[in-house]
């Protein structure tokens, strides 16, 4: 039998070569489940998510239950601070168990104490500008030879951008 030849040609997926780093990271902060961090917006939802980030999951002496401590400001906190039996059965439902007892509030911006004004989720794409339509007609008639209709409107969209960038 011949041995199997893999299609990567040497090159490994990103995950193979950084988990072991983002496990040791999340590790030190008292995340034994990494997807607590990185899935934080499935897991608690995409509200609560916009305001509020995990920080660091605490264990105590006895080791009788942990307390996951959550980042936000101050206006959120009081909503937070009614979800918190909700959030706490949702983290518990991704460790398969009871690891969390405890769910606390901090109501410190990650930026420090001069802004209380702090962005969770991350700000949204702006709007593309208009294309001026004569660059528009231009960018058509270069793309006008190629017969994939696909790939004919990304060429148009590309030729337009670098045309109107060129104009400016």
């Amino acid at each position: 039998m011949a041995a199997r030849r893999t299609s990567t040609k040497g090159f490994k997926r990103t995950d193979s070569l950084l988990s072991r780093q983002i496990r040791s990271a999340s590790e030190r902060r008292g995340f034994a489940q990494t997807r607590l961090l990185t899935q934080w917006a499935e897991i608690a939802g995409e509200e609560t998510a916009a305001i509020a980030l995990p920080v660091e999951v605490s264990y105590s002496r006895g080791g009788m239950g942990a307390t996951l401590t959550l980042l936000t400001t101050g206006p959120n906190a009081p909503m937070l601070e009614m979800q918190k039996e909700q959030l706490r059965a949702k983290v518990n439902a991704v460790y398969g168990y009871n690891a969390i007892s405890r769910v606390r509030i901090t109501q410190t911006a990650p930026q420090g104490f001069a802004e209380g004004q702090v962005a969770f989720a991350p700000a949204k794409a702006a709007a593309p500008a208009p294309v001026d339509p004569a660059l528009q007609r231009k960018a058509a008639e270069a793309a006008q030879p190629v017969a994939d209709e696909g790939l004919r409107a990304a060429l148009e969209r590309l030729g337009a951008n670098v045309l109107m960038k060129t104009q400016s």
